[in-house]
């Protein structure tokens, strides 16, 4: 049985639901995972953080005394086998002095990664997302003599792409979730090898049965919905003083904001600056079945961030028959077909967004072919099921060929 580490920087965390699904597919193909996790999770855990998962994840932190004392008995002791990526954190390239000495850390804390997983015969590792735990997994990988890849998704190869460039030379393969991101690479690291980055999406369930809508608005209210972290890259500042516009105009609406993150009390404070009280409510963190009845309930679905990859908010917008209005960046165009399947406006143009979401208030009634599309192409191209069966089987193409007459069962740090 192939056992693979399977390593994000916070699991189980409700805004990455997939990553568990991914999980238990490769489990379901025989493949022994072992979930493992930098960071606990804060409060707002995933639904899906069952006992199974919170029991069983491997966590970094908090740290232990004998294994740190062995990591930096094995730091020295092996550093010939580091001195390299050691060279790349502080000698190399142009990051700042704080980014190399967390390159410094994280690397440490990659050696650290490698004690905790020596006797479990792991012979891969993945990491979720192109961050800090790429790079522990990446130096757990070279300590324990076996491959490692990763899945790319947005602001982690456009926005937070430290040290990237070695990640992608060192990894068997490399995952990503849409063309553009694939394109990127292949543009901005042309020394990579084209074979081993692969698009592989994500992907949501069809939704069968309505759920029970809430009471939200008068008839005639137009409703908006927005699903995300209250994050600087989702540029909820931006929908705001759109907001503020539409008010101007005259408009009868209400803009919902589901989500929670360092930004709200910020948020709070601007839309009290703006009077949008009567206008906007932050509903914080939802459950997911009650995040679906505000996606039953709305009018239209709207996304402002600054950098994505393809989002799941779309996916799960347009599952429920939902029009969108996106910033036409990086991979949304794949999924949103401007005028097809759903709406998007020139990223940063308040007059864009704003002209477009009126010209859907007033047309809303005549989308319904626009609505039926997107449903159609979410189910073709953004399919839970069918997607975690491509990136299931990616795993097992490449992993039976990568272990094949290789045994890590009795493997021990040296």
């Amino acid at each position: 049985m192939i056992c693979v580490a399977y390593i994000a920087s916070q699991f189980p965390s409700s805004v990455e639901p997939y990553v568990v699904d991914e999980i238990r597919e490769l489990r379901s193909r025989g493949i022994r995972v072992i979930a493992c996790s930098a960071r606990r999770p804060q409060i707002h855990a995933s639904e899906a953080m069952t006992a199974e998962f919170i029991e069983e994840t491997l966590y970094l932190q908090p740290f232990r005394v004998v294994p740190l004392l062995r990591t930096l008995w094995l730091c020295m002791r092996r550093f010939h086998g580091l001195r390299s990526l050691f060279k790349r954190v502080l000698l190399q390239g142009k990051e700042s002095r704080g980014r190399r000495i967390r390159g410094l850390l994280h690397t440490i804390l990659g050696v650290y990664y490698a004690v905790q997983l020596e006797g479990y015969g792991v012979e891969h590792i993945h990491a979720h997302h192109g961050y800090f735990a790429s790079w522990i997994a990446m130096v757990a990988a070279r300590m324990l003599d076996v491959s490692f890849s990763m899945t790319l998704h947005g602001s982690d190869l456009l926005l937070h792409r430290a040290y990237l460039e070695t990640k992608l030379r060192h990894c068997k393969f490399c995952i990503t979730v849409s063309e553009f991101n694939r394109r990127y690479i292949l543009e901005h690291y042309p020394e990579i090898e084209s074979s081993k980055i692969i698009v592989r999406r994500i992907g949501v369930d069809l939704v069968r049965e309505r759920p029970r809508v809430p009471h939200i608005h008068q008839q005639k209210t137009f409703v908006i919905l927005s699903v995300g972290r209250l994050h600087p890259v989702k540029d909820h500042p931006f929908l705001l003083r759109a907001c503020a516009k539409l008010k101007s105009h005259g408009m009868d609406f209400i803009c919902l904001i589901a989500g929670e993150g360092p930004e709200r009390s910020a948020l709070q404070r601007m839309i009290t600056e703006l009077q949008l009280a009567r206008y906007v409510e932050l509903l914080g963190h939802l459950p997911r079945a009650q995040l679906n009845r505000y996606y039953a309930a709305c009018d239209l679905v709207v996304l402002t961030s600054r950098s994505e990859g393809i989002p799941l908010v779309l996916m799960e917008a347009m599952a429920f028959g939902k029009t969108v209005l996106a910033p036409e960046i990086t991979g949304i165009p794949e999924i949103v077909v401007n005028g097809r399947t759903g709406f998007l406006y020139r990223s940063g143009s308040m007059q864009d967004f704003v002209g477009r979401l009126e010209e859907i208030r007033e047309s809303d009634h005549a989308l319904v072919s626009v609505r039926r599309a997107a449903r159609q192409h979410v189910m073709e191209k953004f399919n839970r099921e069918k997607n975690l069966a491509a990136f299931a089987d990616l795993f097992v193409n490449q992993l039976t060929g990568a272990t094949k007459g290789r045994s890590h069962e009795n493997f021990v740090l040296q």
